[in-house]
């Protein structure tokens, strides 16, 4: 809700198969992933700087803070308490881990301190400039500076293929949006229908790049805001968010990695069939 599915994904899912790892687990990390990352892509539905298309949707609605939250607290909701049945059940009669957590814990050194009040830092400036109470061009122009001077290796570490699969997604959708023959099927199709076409066009581009192209043709952005969230469940690439889950479990399990992608699936798919049926009794 607070730092994005995808962050929120790659703090902690990595940190799960560790502790699994040591804990002798391993056969509780497909659901666990498979449970880290359904948390994650309904969790972010709250608030808009929970993912990247509530935070377009946001922008261009109009909506106040309380109003957009209002949009989907329903949802976030029966999620979280759909998460914690599952997880009940899952965990019922199941035999206490004890881990010996010395190995995991490192004393912070003046140095780590330093560098964690850095980045807060930067964060606090990054959510300023979502309030727009900065640009985000100083935003973004005063973070690579402090980094080249106290943490350039960190360039190193970024997921560029990934980036540029989103790069790629949005460019992409640029070029269909501005197609005459698509935006006539779009604007005939989009009106009336924003949550059903906003979940579909989620399964197949994303719900990202779908929010950024059905958001020109309708007025309805609420719908569509519902849509393209509950669209992130569902296929693997229905939230690119998903596929950060996915590219560490295959990393590290790549010959069960179908495994994981037939309950991923499964996962998903009850999620959002029960999402969609809130939709039909509050709407």
């Amino acid at each position: 809700m607070f730092i994005t599915n995808d962050v929120a994904l790659l703090t902690f899912v990595p940190f799960a198969c560790t502790i699994l790892q040591k804990c002798h687990q391993e056969r509780l990390i497909v659901t666990t992933f498979v449970l880290q990352t359904l948390a994650a892509n309904l969790g972010s539905m709250l608030t808009p700087v929970g993912n990247p298309q509530n935070l377009y949707l946001y922008s261009i609605s109009g909506a106040g803070l309380g109003e957009f939250i209002g949009w989907m607290a329903p949802y976030t909701l029966v999620s979280g308490v759909l998460l914690l049945l599952v997880v009940f059940v899952l965990s019922a009669g199941k035999c206490r881990i004890s881990l010996e957590t010395g190995s995991l814990l490192q004393v912070s050194s003046a140095s780590g301190r330093k560098k964690n009040g850095i980045y807060l830092a930067l964060f606090a400036l990054s959510l300023f400039s979502v309030a727009r109470v900065l640009p985000w061009e100083l935003m973004l122009a005063v973070v690579l500076i402090v980094l080249i001077f106290t943490d350039r290796a960190v360039f190193l570490q970024v997921d560029y293929c990934l980036l540029f699969t989103f790069i790629s997604f949005f460019i992409f959708i640029g070029n269909m949006g501005n197609i005459e023959a698509v935006r006539s099927v779009l604007q005939s199709l989009v009106a009336g229908r924003e949550l059903a076409v906003g979940i579909g066009a989620s399964q197949i581009i994303s719900n990202v790049p779908a929010a950024l192209l059905l958001a020109d043709f309708t007025h309805d952005l609420k719908n569509l805001a519902i849509g393209v969230n509950l669209g992130g469940l569902g296929t693997l690439i229905a939230s690119m968010a998903s596929l950060i889950s996915y590219k560490i479990y295959a990393h590290n399990y790549n010959k069960t990695k179908g495994h994981y992608l037939l309950w991923f699936t499964i996962a998903n798919v009850l999620f959002l069939a029960v999402l969609v049926l809130v939709y039909v009794f509050i709407s």
